[in-house]
Parts: structure tokens; sequence; C-alpha cells
């Protein structure tokens, strides 16, 4: 197995996996077979992609991420390939994400994008509806798929580029390691029916109804809440949602790290909340991200 697994300087529960040069060299003949276009019409061969990056790890890569990600001790995992980006484009980070979501499980159709990832920038100005754009905005804490129907067992983001970025640091946060779960997921008012609406840019015409808080298969609380789409339906229910995101944005347990150019958070969504700092006001910023949620295979 030539990737290196240890765990993050700022948190244990949090792995990192690196990539070698040596090895991402092994992936450019078998990405080259499958265009972005190829990718984004032929699903099956995604599969085959991801295939070739298993591969190169022995077929050791699919059962590592799978394990960290299903485990509520980890859950999340920050990969970095060693890239030289003269030989390795964006392309080929595209593909990277695309086998990396493969390997795991079936990424959900992205509304906002219509496709089965989506690329945006964050830059200086902006017009959108939402905060995913408001790059001298905090972006609280949140879980992903809150106001679709379909299940978001796993998040991967990816960072393509940045240019003029201070700033803008990743914060994620384990559920077990809030200081206020058990206040907040006891809460009766939290296990209610809460309606989760979106803003146009994400091209969902239907609301869902589900509560913040369910369990799992063992008893232990999950989440599903973003600050931004619920639509609370009386004084309970907007109070509650006020107490939840200041006793969320008020841990003192967050894990706050840079990602750097090319690298990957790859996410179990059921127990890792996630945001982003706000940057410093730079009229050249921009930041490309690329985004890939989805549900574990069945099998």
């Amino acid at each position: 197995m030539s990737f290196t697994q240890t765990s993050h300087n700022n948190s244990k529960r949090v792995q990192v996996i690196k990539f070698q040069e040596s090895d991402l060299d092994k992936l450019i003949f078998p990405f080259k077979k499958h265009t972005i276009t190829s990718l984004e019409y032929k699903p099956f061969s995604r599969f085959s992609l991801a295939k070739s990056l298993d591969e190169v790890f022995e077929n050791k890569l699919s059962k590592t991420l799978i394990k960290i990600l299903n485990d509520r001790n980890t859950g999340t995992v920050v990969i970095e390939p060693e890239i030289d980006n003269k030989r390795f484009d964006k392309d080929f980070l595209v593909k990277l994400s695309t086998g990396l979501a493969y390997l795991v499980g079936n990424p959900n159709f992205d509304s906002m994008s219509e496709n089965y990832y989506a690329r945006f920038y964050v830059k200086h100005q902006d017009e959108s509806d939402s905060y995913l754009r408001k790059a001298y905005t905090n972006l609280d804490l949140h879980t992903d798929g809150t106001y679709v129907s379909e299940k978001t067992d796993w998040l991967i983001m990816t960072k393509m580029e940045e240019q003029n970025v201070s700033g803008g640091e990743s914060v994620i946060l384990h559920l077990d390691d809030w200081e206020h779960l058990e206040q907040m997921s006891n809460d009766p008012v939290g296990q209610e029916d809460f309606k989760w609406g979106s803003p146009k840019s994400k091209n969902v015409g239907y609301k869902v109804e589900h509560p913040v808080f369910t369990k799992d298969n063992k008893g232990k609380p999950i989440i599903s809440y973003i600050d931004q789409f619920p639509e609370p339906k009386n004084m309970e229910q907007g109070l509650y949602l006020q107490k939840l995101s200041d006793c969320l944005e008020e841990s003192k347990n967050k894990v706050v790290f840079p990602l750097t150019v090319s690298s990957t958070i790859f996410s179990n969504n059921y127990f890792w909340l996630h945001g982003r700092k706000p940057f410093q006001e730079h009229t050249g910023l921009s930041r490309e991200l690329l985004r890939i949620r989805g549900t574990f295979f069945s099998n």
C-alpha cells in the first residue's frame, strides 16, 4: 500500500491520506481514457475510473475510505495528493474526486449544477442568494442535503484553485465533541418535523420536512441542519433554531485548518458538521471548489 495514513495535527478523529506523485503518475494513462464529457454522460465510466484509482493502491484505498467514513470515532478524511499543477490540471482533479466518490458510493444528482458534481467560485463580488458564495461572511456549521428528498450520507469538497486568498479556513465539528449535544438532541423541539426550503439557485422546486435530530442504528444522535433553509412554524421552533445556531458557533471544539489547493475533505454527513471562516477582503480574491455528495453502496 503506497499511500500513507496519519491523524491530522488538529484532531485525532480526522485522518489524512497522502498520495505520492509517483502513484498519481500511474493514473495519467487510465484517466485519459475518460473525458469529462464521458464521465458526465455515461455513469458507468465513473466506476471504471474509480477501479483504476483503487488498483493503483492495491485495492486497499476503497476499503480504507469506507472504514474511516463509517467509523463514528473518525468519519472524516483529508486527502492530500502530491501534485505538480503543471502536470496535473483541473480535469485531473475532477477525475480524482470522481474516483474517490465512486469507491464508496453513488453521488446524488446535484440540482444546482444539474450534474453529479458541482463546481463553483467564491469571489470578491457576489450576487448569489446563498451564504455558500459570500466570501466575507462566516459560513456557519451545517450539514448538506437538508432540503432535498435524497439521502446524503457523505460529502466531498475539493479545492481546485485559489488566488489572493487569506483566511477562509475550513471549520468542522464532530457531534460527539460538541458541548451541547445532549441538551439540544434531547430537546423535544429538535425531534419535531421542520419544513426545509432552498433559494432559487439550488434549482429544487419542492420543500421537505424532517427533524433536526434523529438517531442512527446504534441509537446515537445524528443531525441534518443548515441555518439558512429551515422555515420554523412557530415561536418554539424559531427559538430552538436560534439556540442551536448559537451553541454550534460558540463551540470550543471546532477543528479549524486551511485546506491546501488540490486537497479534498471527505466526511460523513450525519455526525460531522462543516463550515468556513470569512476571507480577508481582496478585490482579486478567487477560490474554486468542487462538491460531490451521495450515499454509501448498499451492498
